[in-house]
């Protein structure tokens, strides 16, 4: 399974726009957001990498030096749907998995795909995420967390009824931070999109 997979389509075609910024020209708040991507936690967990041979920020985290003060706040929400408790880690790299589907954001599933078999997903499970099934063997949370990942990418809400499922299935805090996680993810597939990185 590669990262083409997603539904048989590749990512949006076209050719780079955009290419990494090279650490030592950087100003002051591009240097200092540089640092705490490149050096952070993340670095640990990533399972693509981060940084070039020539030490420049890869994927959405080059495309946040743009920006600074913007993409350090856009890191920063990153880093603490990664850590935090309300998200089980297994339903996050599910939720996860199912945007980069919905985007076609190959980077975003090369990204999280080792992290989502590390979390007890099998191969037959992430090919049912790519090929839009729900996948065998979820617990109930899971399966209405992708229920309302799936439902929030198509109608950017929920109704009544899968609102009150939802609740009853993962409680308001991991609702919460599952809301969170699917327009964080969906932001970081728009700016690949756009951006293009090389």
């Amino acid at each position: 399974m590669t990262p083409d997979d997603l539904h048989g389509r590749p990512e949006p075609a076209g050719r780079p726009r955009t290419h990494p910024l090279d650490p030592a020209g950087l100003d002051p708040a591009r240097a200092a957001l540089h640092a705490r991507i490149a050096t952070g936690p993340r670095k640990a967990q990533a399972r693509v990498p981060l940084t070039d041979e020539r030490d420049r920020l890869l994927g959405p985290f080059g495309v946040m030096l743009f920006s600074p003060r913007i993409g350090d706040a856009v890191q920063q929400v990153g880093a603490a749907l990664r850590f935090d408790d309300d998200l089980p880690p297994r339903l996050r790299e599910l939720a996860v998995l199912a945007v980069a589907v919905h985007h076609r954001s190959a980077f975003e599933w090369a990204a999280h795909e080792g992290l989502a078999r590390e979390t007890g997903l099998s191969a037959h499970q992430l090919q049912a995420l790519l090929d839009g099934a729900v996948p065998d063997g979820l617990d109930d949370a899971e399966a209405a967390a992708l229920d309302v990942v799936r439902t929030l990418l198509v109608t950017r809400d929920l109704d009544d009824d899968r609102y009150a499922a939802a609740l009853q299935a993962l409680g308001r805090d991991t609702l919460a931070a599952l809301v969170w996680l699917t327009g964080y993810y969906a932001m970081l597939a728009g700016a690949l999109a756009v951006f293009r990185p090389q």
